[in-house]
This record gives C-alpha cells, structure tokens and sequence, in this order.
C-alpha cells in the first residue's frame, strides 16, 4: 500500500511539472505570436502609406489647383444636397470636357473668363470639378474639434448618361471603399458620397481615441493591440494586483463607441491575498479563475475610450478590493 501511494504521489509531481512546463510554453509562443502580429501590422501600415503617398501627393496637387481656379464656392446644406444637384455638377463637368476637346480639334484657346470654375461644400466635404469629366471629393475629417487627415475620392463615368465609378482615391485600403462603391454608387451617388464621409470621420476618431490613450497613459499599459481600422483594440494593465484585459469590438465600421466590452481581471499568484484563497481552496498552484469586471465594460460602452480609461483605472483599485473580499469571505 505504501509503495502505492509514492507511485501515485510521483506521478502526481510528474503530471504537475508537466503542466508547469506546457504552461511555460504557452506563454512563450503567445509572446512570439504577439511580436509576429505587431511586425506584420507595422509593416502593412508602413508599406499602405508608402503606395498611397504618390497618390496622395498627385491628388493634392490636383484638388489644390482646383480650388485655386475656383470662381465661387457654394455651401449646401442637407435638403440642397440631392440628386438634382449630382446630375448639374456632372452635367458641367461633362460640358466642360466636350467644349476642351472641341477647342483642341479646332485649334482655338478657351477663354478662361468663359470657364466659371464652382465648387460645393456638404458640410466636411468639397466636390469639385476636374478636367477629363470628372468629379472629385475632398474628405475633412476632425478629432475634438481640431482638423485631422484629408482624403480624396475621384469619380467618372464615359458619359453624362452612364453610370460613375471610382478611378483614383487616398482612402485607407482597409476600409471598404469597394464593397460600399459596389453597394451604393450606381443605385444612389449621394449615399455612396455621404457613407465615405462617414467611415472615414468614425474612423478617425478610433484612431484618434487610441493615439490618445497610448499618449497619456501608455506607460501604465504593458501591451496594446488594434487592428488596422482601430475596430478591434486590447490591451493589458498589469500596475495592480490583477492582470486586467481589455478587449473591444466595434460591429459596424460606422461607430465610435464599441459594441461589445470584455474586462477580465486575471488574480497574480504572487498576490498574497490570492494565494491564502487558493491555499484555503487547496489549488495553490492552480491558475486562480478570472473575474470580470462589469463596470469597466459599461464605461467603455458609453465614453470615448481615454475618458473610460480613466475611470477604469480610478476605481480599480476599490472594484478589485471588494471582488477579493467577496471571494474570501464565501
């Protein structure tokens, strides 16, 4: 019987070596797999800027020129902006193309006082009219109030009867410019027009919320990740007696604020409140079970993210103190 019991204790230290070992190894690969996401995300940043810089570049020149050869600007608002409008600016541009072409057959200058140049603005965007019968859509995009990044978005269409597509844009390869221009623009020009406007705007200000937190509080996190279109983001807080995870989900490319919220507060082994509990439980060398915590996924659902941060962290201190002495106490 004896002996029995020492082949069972062996194998016991065995099994539990072996468990500390797979354990080693997990954590090993996750910080390797980590690294290989954060390099591929930062090179398939470094290489979108890098082929859209020309175009950018050629874009802006194009649009500022424009703007330079305007003869008036006209501010729309929400009930001017229809169809009606679409079909006169396109009708110009296409006007405006025969009538160049037929001077270059005739050998005959256009007289630039016979060229009113016009453009339009919808709220934070500009149509323009540019040379080749085409229309073009300068993006503003703002983050608190201040200017952020300009994008642009070039349509044609062969004639003022066919239907326009996208030839040109500096619009992020990762959102759907496609998908939306396949969904939209034949059926209805101006809420293809209106839904960039609105990708690009949500976009940044997830772009701009992450900036932010990484600014303010970035030596308080030990790992930030986000996907391209910032509709993705987890990060770690580890300054405390926990392991927190955060980890959001953005549904729709068109919120700011995310759909769901997942905050675990993984328990330290070497936390000494943790390990009486797990001492009492006879798990010591068990992995202490997370908890979650509800009322950082609330903030997060309902504040733009450096402002849930903040109050994350201010009542951490106090959430994980009450979840520690609930779970004595039971």
């Amino acid at each position: 019987m004896h002996v029995e019991q020492l082949r069972r204790r062996q194998q016991s230290l065995s099994e539990l070596t072996y468990a500390r070992d797979e354990d080693a190894k997990l954590e090993n690969t996750r910080a390797r797999l980590s690294n290989i996401l954060k390099r591929h995300e930062d090179l398939k940043e470094r290489l979108s800027r890098d082929s859209d810089k020309l175009i950018f570049e050629r874009l802006q020149k194009e649009f500022e020129a424009a703007r330079a050869a305007q003869t008036e600007e006209i501010a729309i608002d929400d009930e001017q902006w229809n169809d009606g409008l679409l079909a006169t600016i396109r009708e110009k541009v296409h006007m405006e193309a025969d009538r160049k072409a037929m001077s270059n057959q005739m050998n005959v200058s256009a007289d630039p006082q016979f060229q009113p140049r016009t453009t339009y603005r919808i709220r934070n965007k500009v149509i323009y009219c540019l040379d080749g019968a085409r229309i073009g859509i300068q993006y503003e995009t703002f983050f608190a109030g201040e200017p952020c990044e300009i994008f642009h978005c070039v349509l044609e269409s062969k004639s003022f009867l066919e239907k326009m597509t996208v030839i040109e844009h500096t619009i992020p390869f990762f959102l759907p410019i496609r998908e939306v221009e396949s969904d939209l623009l034949s059926s209805n020009a101006i809420k293809f027009i209106d839904r960039l406007e609105e990708i690009l705007q949500a976009y940044i200000d997830r772009r701009e919320q992450v900036r932010l937190v990484k600014e303010l509080y970035g030596n308080q996190i030990g790992e930030l990740y986000h996907s391209l279109p910032c509709n993705v983001i987890e990060f770690v807080l580890e300054d405390f007696e926990c392991k927190v995870t955060v980890s959001i989900r953005y549904s729709d490319l068109l919120m700011t604020l995310p759909s769901q919220a997942r905050v675990l507060a993984w328990p330290l082994r070497s936390s000494k409140r943790i390990s009486v509990t797990d001492y009492r439980s006879g798990a010591s060398d068990a992995q202490p079970a997370p908890f979650r915590l509800s009322y950082a996924e609330d903030a997060l659902k309902t504040l733009c993210l450096p402002e849930a941060y903040a109050d994350i962290v201010l009542d951490l201190p106090q959430a994980l103190k009450k979840i520690f002495y609930s779970h004595e106490s039971d």
